[in-house]
């Protein structure tokens, strides 16, 4: 972890301690529309620079009650422990949207689901990789009669195709899987290829993770190439699962993750024995038909402009080979809380807060593009999207996707909160999380930058677990979140404008989400204004 208990321990009592101090700066109670049961004679302040009261208000009363006594993590113990792994489609995916739906009724908050389409159910089957005995490889016949084959570990790929061939293959090493590797490898056709990977320790490195595949996917598939095998990007023969599919539908090839130890030595047995090493993989992935899922949606209305509105939102899904802790259960679980915290302060805000736990994330974000598409009427009157899907990391800050005029406006919201370092904005936009959608049709999105912390050696993998969610930590991130969605909807005026298509065409080529659209597959949706903003 970046920090300490320690430092956490002294944080909190600092935290503690200035609150008499924010609450001193409070003026005295008037009659405010903001509290219920008081009458309407006085106009409330709103969070901007000339208009800062209400900030510091919700601010002072959100953090008892977050850093308090609270259900949050016997929510998140039922959603992790008790369901478990949740792949959007699965019959644990229905059970995560009831457990959503009666936490925020517990909260006392209204909320309802949405439905809508996912193209296809996938689970996985009984995967098995096999190779020759190193022992026998070099005195082995040429063809696979006879053979002895032992077992290396590995897991499907998510929404990979099933694969049920029981003939053993030629395996080819392509190195990292570039094009003029490719070249060196020479015939493909029908082989199972292994593809390299540096070990993950950064967001850079897990970006790439995804930029990588779709070029060595096309060279594959071309080529004729069985199926592919990733090295993992993990040590200590620590298995996860990805998709490279990030439309919801099956992949064009088969895949499967292996062990990086195992796949290393994989690759040194080729090298000594070229055109001699045998592999038999057999995925027998279960496939099935539309069905339908849900988005879970709670909400408390603003009293002045109840259809303006600020969605804090998190993907519920998540994948299974873990329990979906890290990633991206906490969040989940923390968008509730923020909720409950909000509601229990007993503040209107102005506008509308809508809080939404998006299923399909883990498919390239299905649920939430189905969610833009659902109110794409409404999204004049968004007027933010705000995202939490890293983990437990230290919060530095939001991602604003490219947009340099809201920064002011954040940065009053969470003056308040200063101290704590959460103050720090970045201008990046990507691919990556349920912000996405928003961010194509010109609505501001704030994505949560954090620190890597234990996110990256655990992500999507058996290791995600509720043992490393640091609870203080979330309660801390529950109360940035809590008040940045609050102060967007209580600002007299709106954090940002919605951005036109031809604004948003300068934003994604300044940014460089050209590039991104263009090599994850999505180009030519956003120019057709299949996705995205029309002009």
């Amino acid at each position: 972890m970046p920090r300490s208990t320690t430092y956490l321990y002294s944080l909190l009592l600092c935290l503690f301690a200035s609150l008499a101090t924010l609450q001193a700066q409070i003026p005295p109670a008037k009659p405010n529309p903001l509290i219920p049961g008081q009458g309407a004679q006085g106009k409330a302040a709103g969070c901007s620079a000339t208009e800062a009261s209400s900030c510091a208000e919700a601010a002072a009363k959100i953090l008892p009650i977050v850093m308090g006594p609270s259900p949050m993590e016997e929510n998140l113990r039922r959603l992790t422990d008790e369901i478990g792994g949740r792949v959007t489609g699965s019959p644990e995916m229905a059970k995560a949207v009831e457990w959503g739906v009666a936490a925020f009724r517990a909260a006392g908050v209204e909320v309802h689901t949405e439905k809508y389409m996912l193209p296809v159910t996938w689970s996985e089957g009984d995967t098995k990789l096999l190779v020759d005995d190193p022992s026998e490889i070099a005195s082995g016949p040429e063809t696979d009669e006879g053979i002895r084959l032992v077992p290396v570990h590995a897991v499907s790929v998510g929404w990979s195709p099933s694969l049920t061939r029981e003939d053993a293959v030629r395996l080819v090493d392509v190195g990292s899987g570039g094009e003029e590797e490719f070249r060196r490898a020479g015939a493909i056709k029908g082989r199972i290829l292994l593809v390299h990977s540096d070990i993950s320790s950064t967001w850079a490195d897990l970006f790439n993770e995804y930029m990588r595949p779709p070029d060595i996917i096309k060279r594959a598939v071309a080529g004729g190439a069985r199926a592919i095998l990733w090295m993992s990007a993990r040590e200590r023969l620590l298995l996860y699962r990805h998709t490279n599919s990030l439309n919801g539908e099956i992949d064009k090839i088969p895949q499967a993750v292996v062990a990086r130890e195992d796949a290393m030595r994989l690759a040194r047995l080729v090298a000594v024995y070229p055109n001699k090493l045998l592999a038999l993989l057999q995925m027998p992935n279960k496939i099935g038909g539309p069905i339908e899922q849900q988005n879970v949606v709670g909400e408390i209305r603003g009293y002045e402009k109840p259809d303006e509105v600020v969605i804090l939102g998190a993907h519920l899904d998540s994948w299974e080979l873990g329990t979906g802790a890290l990633d991206n259960g906490c969040n989940a679980a923390l968008v509730i809380e923020a909720a409950r915290a909000i509601k229990a302060t007993g503040l209107l805000p102005r506008r509308t807060i809508r809080f939404v736990l998006f299923s399909g994330e883990e498919q390239g974000t299905v649920g939430s593009f189905e969610y833009v598409k659902a109110h794409r009427a409404e999204l004049d009157k968004i007027r933010a999207m705000i995202t939490f899907d890293a983990g437990i990391g230290r919060v530095t800050g939001y991602s604003l996707g490219g947009r340099r005029d809201i920064e002011a406006g954040v940065r009053e919201i969470l003056k308040p909160l200063e101290s704590w370092g959460a103050n720090n904005h970045t201008y990046d936009a990507s691919f990556g999380t349920d912000n996405f959608d928003f961010l194509l049709e010109g609505v501001p999105t704030l994505v949560a930058n954090q620190e890597e912390a234990n996110y990256l050696p655990n992500y999507h993998a058996a290791s995600d677990t509720l043992d490393k969610v640091d609870m203080r930590e979330l309660k801390l991130h529950t109360v940035i979140a809590a008040l940045t969605a609050w102060g967007i909807a209580d600002r007299a005026e709106p954090l940002g404008k919605r951005l036109s298509r031809a604004e948003l065409d300068v934003l994604v080529k300044e940014t460089g989400l050209d590039q991104q659209l263009k090599l994850l597959g999505y180009w030519d949706a956003w120019q057709s204004s299949a996705r995205g903003r029309k002009p």
